[in-house]
């Protein structure tokens, strides 16, 4: 008879994790039973998360904290096995952005984005490493973008931060590799998401600001983030056909991809509605801290819930198996069918 007990719950760090891939990411890990640690600046989103966490039959506590403060970090960490033992997966998730021509950025909007898309991955990675590292067990899995490769027009700093983290994160493992160390991380490059991001962004452009097609649903970006941490060998996860096609096409022709988006990139990403002067922005203060806003967006009747490229990017073994295979069979069909050719 197949034993279909739960897994061993582990105690698991989200930051961003009050909406968003984050807030989806609680439901998720909440599913499997793990024991939740919440981090994130606005107090409604983490409190609405923990509660969900709850409902779903396990433990869960909301610490909120600026990931651009490494100090914070250290605390969030701290708390996490005070309250439940030793972090076993360390989840980055936390950013924010500005939707602007890179002329319209100021500097000190600029250097905002970067402590929070990037250094913050790079504060909350040093806390649970300061962690792991002793015990040589852990996982951290870091959520990517296609935008990690593959800059975009009037998101230069969200471009620049994702780009950073990249070649960060590829160092880091690097490392790890080298030390032979029992602690694993992993990247989950991800496509445009149905997220809130959108209506509290800080916009400099002529309307309401969207994600480029097509839209996927953040249910399945969190998937794809569990299914990384149960599973952090591999070195990266490609999260819908989208991303697989932009970061190909960007390896094999860039250039042409350059002026593609140099056409059609701006269109993408704002509405004909424009947008108004007192809009939240939560580039410096959360906009969730007093009102939940959950983990969806406005893009429900467009997005798509799923991927059968996530299945290909978690199976690429067995894909690969399959291809050999096939290529197997059909050099046996050439050969059969030259030697009756020489019949």
């Amino acid at each position: 008879m197949t034993n279909h007990r739960r897994p061993a719950p582990r105690t698991v760090v989200v930051t961003g994790a009050g909406a968003g891939v984050g807030r989806a990411c609680v439901r998720e890990f909440a599913a499997r039973g793990d024991r939740l640690v919440l981090t994130a600046r606005g107090r409604a989103g983490l409190r609405a998360a923990v509660a969900e966490a709850e409902a779903a039959g396990t433990r869960a506590v909301a610490v909120p904290a600026d990931v651009a403060d490494a100090e914070a970090c250290e605390a969030v960490a701290a708390r996490a096995e005070e309250e439940f033992g030793p972090i076993d997966v360390w989840v980055n998730d936390a950013f924010t952005g500005v939707f602007a021509p890179f002329p319209d950025i100021t500097a000190a909007e600029f250097r905002r984005v970067t402590e929070v898309t990037y250094l913050g991955y790079v504060n909350g990675t040093r806390a649970a490493l300061n962690r792991m590292l002793p015990r040589d067990r852990g996982t951290i899995v870091q959520v990517g973008s296609a935008v990690a490769y593959r800059g975009i027009p009037l998101q230069s700093a969200y471009s620049g931060a994702k780009h950073a983290v990249q070649g960060w994160h590829e160092a880091l493992r690097c490392e790890l590799l080298a030390a032979h160390s029992g602690v694993r991380v992993t990247m989950v490059q991800l496509p445009a998401v149905n997220t809130p991001q959108f209506d509290w962004v800080l916009n400099r452009l002529p309307g309401r600001a969207r994600p480029v097609p097509p839209v996927y649903q953040p249910e399945l970006a969190a998937r794809a983030i569990r299914y990384a941490a149960d599973h952090p060998g591999r070195r990266e996860y490609w999260v819908g056909a989208s991303t697989a096609a932009t970061l190909l096409a960007n390896a094999v022709a860039p250039g042409l991809l350059d002026r593609r988006l140099a056409r059609t990139g701006r269109a993408a990403q704002h509405e004909d509605r424009p947008h108004r002067a007192d809009d939240p922005a939560n580039l410096w203060r959360p906009v969730d801290d007093v009102l939940d806003h959950g983990a969806h967006g406005r893009f429900d009747d467009e997005a798509r819930e799923h991927s059968p490229q996530l299945w290909a990017s978690q199976h690429h073994g067995l894909l690969a198996a399959a291809s050999g295979l096939l290529g197997a069979a059909a050099g046996a069909v050439l050969v059969r069918e030259a030697g009756r050719s020489r019949l």
